[in-house]
């Protein structure tokens, strides 16, 4: 959670109705995650139409604003205008205003497969360096962003996980690290062996972690992965 500017002091309050200043503090008390409307109603016993009222009055005076949900894409999310919102409300570095980047995940998938293949076999350290040594992202990606490529190479049978054993190609890698190995030498974007797997979304979600079958964050409710089984 991080806060962009110093939250609105008397002056800013001394300008909004009574109703206005309690829908802005059940905004605000849900802080990076923010609050939809029908949040909002459930907290205050108000009339919809007052709530809405109050919501268009608190964006024209920039205390709140509207920021896309991609946990809960038929409703309007607002947030308190001095938070940035959490990855788990945008999605993180693979999501663009609510929508999965696929161009950007395929630029840096097709990166990730370039390093591999030229080093033969790569930790993922080893891959993070080399990406961040090329510049080829213009923010600096985290191991856990590197990885969640990696994994999805390996789900596009791109790339193979295998263990060091120490020796041979392996002699600079400890003994059972975790390392990556292109799969034959077709190149990049050659033919999947695994079918429809290779366009699974699952694979480049950052919320993988957190998706369970009955969550708020499920498969039941992922138009990505809707889209995917109708495809």
């Amino acid at each position: 959670m991080s806060a962009k500017r110093k939250r609105p002091g008397p002056a800013s309050d001394s300008l909004v109705t009574e109703h206005e200043k309690t829908v802005h503090e059940v905004i605000r008390s849900k802080k990076d995650m923010g609050a939809s409307q029908w949040e909002m109603k459930r907290e205050i016993n108000v009339a919809d139409n007052i709530i809405t009222k109050c919501i268009k009055s608190l964006l024209s005076k920039n205390l709140i604003k509207e920021v896309k949900s991609i946990q809960s894409r038929g409703r309007k999310h607002y947030m308190s205008a001095e938070f940035e919102p959490s990855s788990e409300i945008t999605g993180g570095a693979w999501y663009v205003e609510g929508s999965l980047d696929t161009e950007y995940i395929n630029v840096l998938k097709e990166q990730c497969w370039r390093k591999i293949y030229g080093m033969k076999v790569a930790t993922l350290e080893g891959i993070a360096d080399a990406l961040r040594r090329s510049n080829v992202s213009q923010i600096e990606l985290s191991k856990q962003q590197v990885e969640e490529i990696v994994k999805a190479l390996v789900l596009d049978n791109q790339v193979m996980e295998v263990k060091s054993t120490g020796t041979g190609e392996f002699a600079s890698i400890p003994v059972g690290k975790v390392c990556y190995k292109c799969i034959g030498k077709r190149g990049y974007g050659g033919e999947p062996k695994l079918g429809a797997l290779a366009s699974i979304p699952c694979g480049v979600c950052p919320q993988i972690s957190r998706c369970t079958p009955d969550g708020i964050i499920s498969p039941n409710t992922c138009a990505y992965y809707q889209k995917w089984l109708d495809f």
